[in-house]
């Protein structure tokens, strides 16, 4: 089913709304089986349509010369909020293989590795360490990036979350024109009993300057399969310069985050992108790792080591004007190496610098 339509049949109106086979077994249609809020969502019920705004965040920032410590380290910094938001929830861990064949985009398998070593202690069930990509499958990215072996070494398994058999929900989003399109969203990002890690590369995007944790999930939530690739539906924006600001892109990243968010945002910046990314960048020897329980403070603080202005970025600054997260650096307590002694002046490519007013 590769575009909405209003003949849609009813085995996959049901696909869509996650019942499955059940529904079509029983000869009815019966009440959707996952809640719309997904883990970690802003939506909250009783009146109120987000959260408020914490007072302060904490975000844990590690410098050194070993991935893998580095990141471990970090999460070892929050481990107090942690380990109890998770509880009986299973656990997914979502890295980055924005392209399944070039290392310097993707989330290292160490990066994965060293937050699998911190859930060892407290996680008894099978981890889900999972991927959607825009391009490929997630199978060859584990296979190219050495993630097999996570198998053997930890008791989590590898999943490839696009597939003709997938589980998705429509939702809408602006489209070319700014015409509402309805979009497949994959029904594990909506599914309220799952703990969800956002593996994330730091990293420069041609369209909305960074892509961090935050981007990391929602780009991640549409569908891509043999009837269709919906990734591409949430950035449609005119050709010519206004491409490079892409303000639908920024408007569909909000959207989608008042459902699909993060409960944890871990990046790697041991090897960072600058330039053309978020795929054909070159690396910048940062030697960094970050996590943080309030991604929207996780991705600003990163944005602003990186040499950026997030209050500049739509997507960001939209969510912490609705009050999904703390985006005031100045509300933000960095735990670890201090911040400092961590700044940085990535580049951009020269589209996206004009665009952004961002000087070299």
């Amino acid at each position: 089913m590769a575009d909405f339509s209003p003949r849609i049949d009813r085995r996959g109106l049901l696909k869509a709304l996650g019942l499955g086979g059940l529904g079509l077994a029983a000869g009815r249609i019966l009440t959707p089986s996952r809640a719309f809020a997904s883990p970690g969502s802003p939506l909250v019920a009783k009146g109120k349509l987000y959260q408020t705004t914490p007072e302060r965040a904490r975000v844990a920032l590690v410098k050194g010369n070993d991935r893998r410590d580095n990141v471990l380290a970090a999460l070892k910094q929050i481990e107090d909020q942690v380990v109890p938001a998770i509880g009986n929830k299973k656990v997914l861990v979502k890295p980055n293989f924005v392209s399944t064949n070039r290392p310097l985009a993707a989330t290292h398998v160490d990066t994965v590795r060293a937050i699998l070593d911190f859930l060892k202690p407290h996680v008894k069930s099978q981890i889900i360490v999972a991927e959607s990509p825009a391009g490929g499958s997630a199978m060859t990215g584990f296979q190219n990036y050495d993630y097999l072996k996570l198998e053997q070494e930890y008791n989590c398994t590898l999943v490839d979350l696009n597939g003709d058999d997938q589980t998705f929900q429509y939702r809408y989003v602006l489209g070319r024109g700014n015409a509402p399109t309805p979009i497949r969203i994959i029904s594990t990002f909506l599914d309220p009993d799952l703990y969800i890690i956002s593996a994330a590369k730091m990293k420069t995007h041609d369209r909305v300057v960074t892509t961090l944790s935050l981007k990391n999930i929602l780009m991640a939530s549409p569908l891509v399969n043999g009837s269709g690739r919906d990734k591409g539906k949430m950035h449609q924006a005119e050709r010519g310069q206004e491409a490079a600001r892409d303000t639908n892109l920024h408007f569909n990243l909000f959207s989608l985050a008042q459902e699909i968010y993060p409960d944890l945002g871990v990046i790697d910046g041991f090897e960072a992108m600058e330039g053309a990314g978020p795929v054909n960048g070159t690396p910048v020897d940062a030697r960094v790792a970050l996590a943080s329980t309030d991604c929207l403070a996780l991705d600003c603080l990163t944005t602003k080591l990186m040499g950026f202005d997030a209050s500049q970025i739509l997507y960001l600054a939209s969510m912490g004007q609705a009050g999904m997260g703390q985006t005031d650096l100045a509300k933000i307590d960095v735990l670890g190496t201090p911040a400092e002694q961590c700044q940085f002046h990535f580049k951009v490519s020269d589209r996206v610098a004009q665009a952004y007013g961002i000087t070299a």
